[in-house]
């Protein structure tokens, strides 16, 4: 598998579908007060920058850094495509956006992600990159249906492999 990474202009049809289905199983698994999930328009934003992730002509998973300022970034719309589950493609997307964010200054990569167990894989995958339970942060408020989680970018974590 040779994944190739690009800085998505989110135009294509691929890619469209792909958020649906996220969209669709954000709302299939909370209730709409705790979705906190960007549509086409919050991805396009001035402050988002949104990565595709392909295996040759085949779209493989995609995600976001949000810059909140400050030195923080929010990972957003973390997805990997049905037919490459259990592939490594969300580990692959998460070290891409932690090396692009560590590139940009960013001191700090936060998130927000469901507390249902549809969602735990999701949590153990960043647990296992290292991010730790935090406080809700920017807009966010507490929220049973949300965890909280960070990563701080300094000189020890960048410097270990991913």
């Amino acid at each position: 598998m040779m994944l190739r990474f690009e800085l998505d202009d989110l135009a294509r049809p691929e890619v469209h579908r792909l958020l649906e289905e996220h969209m669709a199983d954000m709302h299939a698994t909370s209730p709409p007060e705790s979705i906190h999930a960007l549509d086409l328009k919050g991805l396009r934003g001035p402050a988002v920058a949104f990565w595709s992730v392909w295996d040759g002509p085949e779209l493989r998973g995609c995600g976001a850094l949000k810059d909140l300022g400050g030195g923080d970034a929010e990972l957003k719309s973390m997805r990997t495509a049905r037919a490459a589950r259990g592939a490594g493609i969300g580990s692959a997307m998460l070290r891409h956006l932690l090396t692009v964010a560590a590139e940009r200054g960013h001191r700090r990569v936060l998130l927000e992600t469901g507390s249902q167990e549809f969602f735990a894989p999701a949590r153990r995958l960043y647990a296992r990159h290292g991010f730790t339970p935090c406080a809700p942060f920017a807009d966010y408020v507490h929220d049973p249906n949300s965890v909280f989680m960070e990563l701080r970018l300094d000189a020890e974590v960048t410097a270990r492999p991913l």
